[in-house]
Order: structure tokens, then C-alpha cells, then sequence
């Protein structure tokens, strides 16, 4: 039995073959993650491939989550590579030209122009440390603060919000044309700032638009984060450029704080970066490891991402199957140590019923389930925020959207018809539930979905006994 909280993987050279798909799905996975700052055009299309393969042959809804490259400034070429800098040392980062003992390009040659004396850099996740000691024209003079190995190719962090890169580069525009044609299910966008960065890459996209995650990995996206989620599909604590970007003790305080302000928001969101990193290498997390899965669980985020573990590493099945492991643990033993359940807004119709719903369910312990039907998936996400005690069973006719919902917190996504109105809707979901063995005929669960059938808000609640169907 899965976690209710949901598992992303990325997927990459340990990972992408059909076998190992599989078993990751058999794991818990219900996403895969497509790196799109590394591997080829062809090594996505294997990925969007594999996946379509096994989620054929398991009958199961699987997502491909496309993570776009976004405006993330890298070194250039360093020589000698790897190249180790020492305490005091003066460095140039210059806007072109080959690398030598004193300097080398970077991947944004207008960095100069958005740098000033005093500003802190840091190389390749926090591993260096950079003082900006002088800019003169294209040329930004620094002095080695912390001391450190860098590779070429590696990130350049700067103060997000005078980065003068546009929030959709050229890269990000030609990625995204090709994941579209790929059959991405979701895409994410890196270093979002403001709300305006998440219209202009749903702009991009033309026809075809799907679910955008929002990367939470600047200050500024921060400070705006409920004005980002009125806009965005989701989101994701990508705490690995956030923690470079902002003092390291605040993170955990951040990441609580973003997580709650998503469930009010009722929009789903990740928890990413280092969750089991020492599984790269060993068969078994640490114990700081599992205590870093457990908390986001507790904190109530709906999905939590693996990145090396399964793309690069040594054991991504048994990664895929420690995190679900801890999850299933955290959700069955730990009720008492959850976040507290935000208030809630009552913002129209839906959320309303699904508030409704989930006080039904905390009532009556005799409810085995909630099923909703819906066709865009924001009624499963409003019931998934309340956090019932009980599974939520969606039944969702587009194939798109069953896929999209498995990053949702303990939503399980069935296929569905149309049906002509709301009776033919009632029985539907009552039988699909038999025959699934969700539920057995006396079992009382609670329906919630559109009165009449085809009408797009959720305005009605419905307390059932399976196989009971009124004449």
C-alpha cells in the first residue's frame, strides 16, 4: 500500500529503463521527473516513453513532471578544472573569453551590469563564497570569502532580484516547445519571483497548456509566495538554490510556512532537494534523513521529490521505497504531531463542500471514503487540502488531468465517463468502488461533485451507502 502523500523521482542514467520505471511505480511513484538542464532531447523522449510504456502496462495514471532550466546563471569553462580556490584570493568573472588561474566567463555575460561592490556570490551550491571587491564594464572583480572546488559548469548564485535574466530565457521557450510535443503532464519553472513570471510561461506554451509548478528557490518568490499561488497550478520547496540564497537556519521555518500557506491556497506542493541524499550511495538513509521526510510529511506537503537518489544514484529503488516507507509510517502512527489544520476560507462553492466533506468524515467513523467527480481535478485538490482521515477517490474523464492529480495528497485518480445527469453520475462512482474493492455494499462514504451533471462548481454533498441506490 502506498503513502498518501505522494513520491516524485526524477529520472535519469540509474533510472530509465522500463524495469526500473516499474518498479519505482511499484515503489510508490506516481510522478516522474524530466531534468531539463541535463541529458538530451533524445534521453527526454526515452523518459516521456518509459513512462507511457509502464503506465500502460499497470493501468496506473503516471505524470511527467518537465523541470525547465530557468534564468540560473553557470560558470563558464574554469581552468585547470576542477579548479580550488584559496581564502583571499582575487577572481574575475567576465562576460566571455577562455578561462585561466584568474578568472573565467560565466553563462550571462551581462552579469557585470547587475552586480555591485559588496554583493555576495556563491559558486556551485555554497561550496565558494565571493565578494564582489569592483565591477568595471563587463568584468565583475571578486575576493574568495570561503574557500572551495568548483567544476565547470557549475551555478553562480546572485542576489535574485537584480538579476537582469528574463523569467523565461530562449532555452526555457525551446525546452518547453519540445516537452509539450513530448506529452509533458506538468511543467516546472525554475526561479519564479513573481506572479507576472508564471503568465509569461503560460503564455509560451500556445495551445497546449498544462499545469505549471512554481519553484520556490528565491527570496523574492518568498516574500510573494500567496500572491504566486493565485496564479500557479502548484508549487515546490526546491530548498536546494533557496538554501543557498538565504541563511540555511531559516529554511525550516520557510519551508513550514509555505506549506501551510499552500493548503489554505488549496494548492498542491512538493518538498524537494537532499530528502535522502546519502542513498545516492548507501542502500539506507541516515537517521537525519528519514527525520527530513517524516517532518515534510508532517508539515503536510502533498508530494515529496527524490532527485540523485533515482536519476544518478546507486539505489533508486530502495530510495523510492525508504521515502514511502516513512511517509506510510509518519501518516498511520503521527496524526497527533501533524501541522495543524489551517481554517478554512469557505472562498465559494467547492471549498465549501469539501470542508463539509472532510468535518463529515472526522463525525462518522463509519465513512470508508470520499469520491468527487470532476473534470479540471479542483475539487480533489479542495477535499486533499482538508486532510480527511479517509481516501479520496476522483474520478476524472480526462486522462491529462488523472495524471496531473498524482501529485495531490491522497487522491487516487480513476477513469470516468460522461455521464447524462446526476443519478447516472451516483452510480457510476458506486460501482467503480465495488469493483475496485474500495468499498463493500453498506459501506457509507460521502460524494461530493456538480448538481446538475456538466455544471463546472461543485455544489453538492452527498452522504451514500454503497449498492444502495434510491429508485
Amino acid at each position: 500500500m502506498n503513502s498518501r502523500t505522494k513520491l516524485v523521482c526524477t529520472l535519469g542514467p540509474a533510472s530509465a529503463t522500463p524495469k526500473m520505471v516499474r518498479g519505482l511505480v511499484e515503489a510508490g511513484a506516481s510522478v516522474f521527473r524530466i531534468n531539463c538542464s541535463h541529458g538530451t532531447t533524445h534521453d527526454h523522449a526515452r523518459g516521456v516513453a518509459i513512462v507511457r510504456e509502464v503506465e500502460e502496462s499497470t493501468g496506473l495514471a503516471l505524470a511527467v513532471l518537465a523541470d525547465l532550466p530557468g534564468p540560473k546563471v553557470r560558470l563558464a569553462d574554469v581552468h585547470p578544472d576542477p579548479y580550488t580556490f584559496r581564502p583571499g584570493q582575487r577572481f574575475e568573472l567576465r562576460a566571455q573569453g577562455p578561462p585561466d588561474v584568474n578568472g573565467a566567463a560565466t553563462t550571462y555575460p551581462g552579469l557585470a551590469g547587475d552586480l555591485r561592490e559588496g554583493d555576495r556570490i556563491l559558486l556551485a551550491d555554497g561550496a565558494v563564497e565571493l565578494t564582489v571587491i569592483v565591477v568595471e564594464k563587463d568584468m565583475v572583480v571578486t575576493e574568495c570569502v570561503r574557500a572551495g572546488t568548483v567544476r565547470s559548469r557549475q551555478g553562480v548564485n546572485v542576489p535574485a532580484e537584480r538579476l537582469g535574466l528574463p523569467p523565461v530565457t530562449d532555452r526555457d521557450r525551446e525546452m518547453l516547445r519540445q516537452v509539450l510535443e513530448l506529452g509533458a503532464d506538468l511543467v516546472a519553472q525554475s526561479f519564479v519571483r513573481d506572479p507576472t513570471d508564471i503568465e509569461q510561461l503560460r503564455d509560451a506554451m500556445g495551445d497546449r497548456r498544462v499545469p505549471i509548478v512554481a519553484k520556490i528557490e528565491t527570496r523574492p518568490a518568498v516574500e510573494d509566495f500567496e500572491r504566486i499561488l493565485d496564479v500557479a497550478d502548484a508549487a515546490m520547496v526546491a530548498r536546494g538554490d533557496l538554501g543557498v540564497e538565504l541563511p540555511m537556519e531559516e529554511i525550516p521555518l520557510i519551508q513550514k510556512r509555505l506549506l501551510r500557506a499552500a493548503r489554505i491556497a488549496g494548492r498542491p506542493v512538493i518538498v524537494a532537494t537532499q530528502m535522502l541524499e546519502s542513498m545516492i550511495r548507501s542502500p539506507r538513509p541516515t537517521r537525519a534523513e528519514a527525520n527530513d521526510v517524516a517532518t515534510a510529511v508532517l508539515d503536510g506537503a502533498d508530494a515529496i521529490m527524490l532527485s540523485g537518489e533515482t536519476a544518478v544514484g546507486d539505489y533508486p529503488f530502495e530510495a523510492a521505497s525508504a521515502a514511502t516507507r516513512i511517509a506510510r509510517a509518519v501518516e498511520s502512527e503521527g496524526a497527533e504531531y501533524r501541522a495543524a489544520q489551517p481554517p478554512c476560507m469557505h472562498a465559494g462553492e467547492a471549498a465549501a463542500v469539501a470542508h463539509a466533506a472532510a468535518s463529515i468524515v472526522a463525525e462518522d467513523s463509519d465513512v470508508v471514503a470520499i469520491t468527487c467527480y470532476t473534470t479540471t481535478g479542483r475539487t480533489a485538490a479542495l477535499l486533499s487540502a482538508e486532510r480527511p482521515r479517509v481516501p479520496i477517490h476522483a474520478f476524472i474523464p480526462d486522462v491529462d488531468v488523472r495524471r496531473a492529480n498524482g501529485l495531490v495528497w491522497g487522491v487516487e485518480t480513476h477513469a470516468a465517463g460522461r455521464p447524462d445527469d446526476t443519478d447516472q453520475m451516483i452510480a457510476m462512482m458506486d460501482q467503480a468502488l465495488r469493483a475496485a474493492g474500495v468499498a463493500a455494499d453498506g459501506d457509507t462514504v460521502v460524494m461530493a461533485a456538480a448538481m446538475p451533471a456538466g455544471r463546472t462548481t461543485t455544489n453538492m454533498l452527498k452522504v451514500h451507502q454503497v449498492g444502495l441506490m434510491e429508485v
